[in-house]
């Protein structure tokens, strides 16, 4: 039998989008199969008075994305997110496209195309008509793991956790350890955190 997993994302997080890329290998070599959830680094970070003014601005452009993804989810169902995310994705931290304002619209637009969805979706990246959902997905995902944390979380046989923050994302047989690893530390009563400084930028290969 096939166990689910839950993974909470923001597409703007190039961490969360490694993880995701190594739970599609754990997909290969473990009986799990993971369902895809929105949650959103803006609502995470809201009224936080010490962040920088860099991250500050990055979190109002990081509302659009979440709202599109959550717009998309409306219109086709929760199967739309992963190959949603997936051409964000790879446009963003892959081919490392978007920072400019206008390349950030060109690139939502050409991964609607890839996707199959109306490239007038878009428009709700500033509507608010998709916040109530999109504050429901979040507080879903990061509720029973608390709010110090941020993206990836993933869910599973009823525990909650943060990550794993890796790079690069492993593959294969490798992928599967690292998979078993975190249930056995997340299957132990009282475990909380393994944690060290990161000592590298995130590793797309």
């Amino acid at each position: 039998m096939t166990d689910t997993a839950d993974f909470w994302f923001d597409p703007l997080c190039p961490w969360a989008w490694i993880t995701s890329r190594w739970m599609l290998e754990v997909e290969q070599v473990r009986d799990v199969q993971t369902n895809w959830h929105v949650m959103s680094l803006a609502i995470l970070n809201q009224g936080r008075a010490e962040l920088s003014d860099e991250y500050k601005e990055r979190m109002a452009r990081a509302l659009g994305p979440v709202r599109i993804c959550m717009a998309a989810e409306r219109a086709k169902g929760p199967e739309i997110l992963l190959p949603l995310y997936t051409a964000l994705g790879t446009r963003l931290h892959v081919q490392r496209r978007g920072r400019e304002e206008a390349e950030a619209e060109a690139i939502v637009a050409e991964a609607l195309e890839e996707v199959g969805l109306p490239t007038s979706l878009a428009e709700a990246a500033t509507s608010s008509e998709y916040d109530e959902a999109l504050a429901a997905s979040h507080h879903a995902g990061m509720q029973p793991v608390g709010t110090d944390v941020g993206t990836p979380v993933i869910h599973f046989n009823g525990k909650a956790i943060f990550g794993p923050v890796v790079t690069p994302a492993p593959k294969g047989e490798a992928a599967g350890r690292l998979w078993d690893g975190v249930l056995l530390c997340t299957g132990t009563e009282g475990f909380f955190e393994l944690k060290r400084t990161r000592d590298r930028r995130p590793s797309f290969d």
